[in-house]
């Protein structure tokens, strides 16, 4: 499942992605994410293994938030023989150096971070989309706010300025601005994001471990509408259990 390559733009990007939330302590992680910072993010290498290690199992692209300990990782993999192809998050608090260091990075595409998607202010968010088509990459968003936001975007002038939307989902709806991810609510969650007629990569899909790969990946499958995913790895372990799971789908 989610294996290969789409084609968006002329440019060939992966459908699987490893996740760098871990590596960066991304507080939704709860009190691991003490120990991602210990263990990653003051480890490059350990870091590069984890890629490595996915690029091992199948994995040819990175959904990178580049903080400069995971650029780093990234270096070392790529000069190590695993050129993982960069799908990256722009951070808010430094979106022009990090475009300018992903362009030279030759970036495949590129996403708002949802800080900057959720609030959903269109003049802000189209200067961001139309600074990273210039760098040729294609444009997207990502948003925490799937229900709210989506619906808004659907009226919005930005609409039909980005490719990529990246957004959480997982059979228990955490990370979802939702109360259940009850029956009724997934089937309005599946009509709006059909309406957006996007490329859609969904994250969280473990809900930051509580859920199996096995658990995870076979809601995923029941879905329709999910053409990439965005895995966060924390160790070369993680690697091999989710992807070898994913893939066999």
């Amino acid at each position: 499942m989610l294996e290969g390559y789409l084609e968006i733009d002329g440019k060939q990007i992966p459908r699987t992605l490893m996740g760098t939330s871990p590596s960066i302590g991304a507080a939704h992680f709860g009190h691991r994410a003490r120990l991602y910072l210990l263990d990653l993010y003051r480890n490059p290498e350990a870091i590069a293994q984890i890629m490595a290690r996915s690029y091992q199992m199948g994995v040819r692209g990175i959904q990178l938030i580049p903080h400069p300990p995971v650029v780093e990782a990234l270096q070392i993999a790529r000069d190590q023989g695993f050129p993982l192809d960069i799908i990256a998050t722009i951070r808010p608090e430094s979106e022009n150096e990090d475009i300018t260091l992903l362009s030279e990075l030759d970036a495949s595409a590129m996403l708002v971070d949802p800080e900057i998607t959720d609030q959903r202010d269109w003049n802000l968010i189209g200067e961001k989309l139309d600074a990273i088509k210039d760098t040729g990459s294609v444009p997207g968003l990502i948003t925490q706010y799937p229900f709210k936001t989506t619906m808004e975007l659907l009226e919005s002038p930005v609409i039909n300025d980005f490719k990529l939307y990246m957004v959480p989902l997982n059979r228990l709806g955490y990370l979802m601005d939702c109360d259940t991810y009850s029956s009724d609510e997934r089937a309005q969650f599946r009509e709006i994001i059909k309406k957006m007629d996007k490329t859609i990569i969904a994250m969280h899909v473990l809900a930051a471990g509580i859920m199996t790969p096995d658990d995870a990946f076979d809601y995923l499958k029941t879905t329709d509408f999910v053409d990439m995913v965005a895995v966060g790895i924390a160790s070369q372990k993680e690697a091999e259990e989710s992807f070898s799971k994913l893939f066999e789908r």
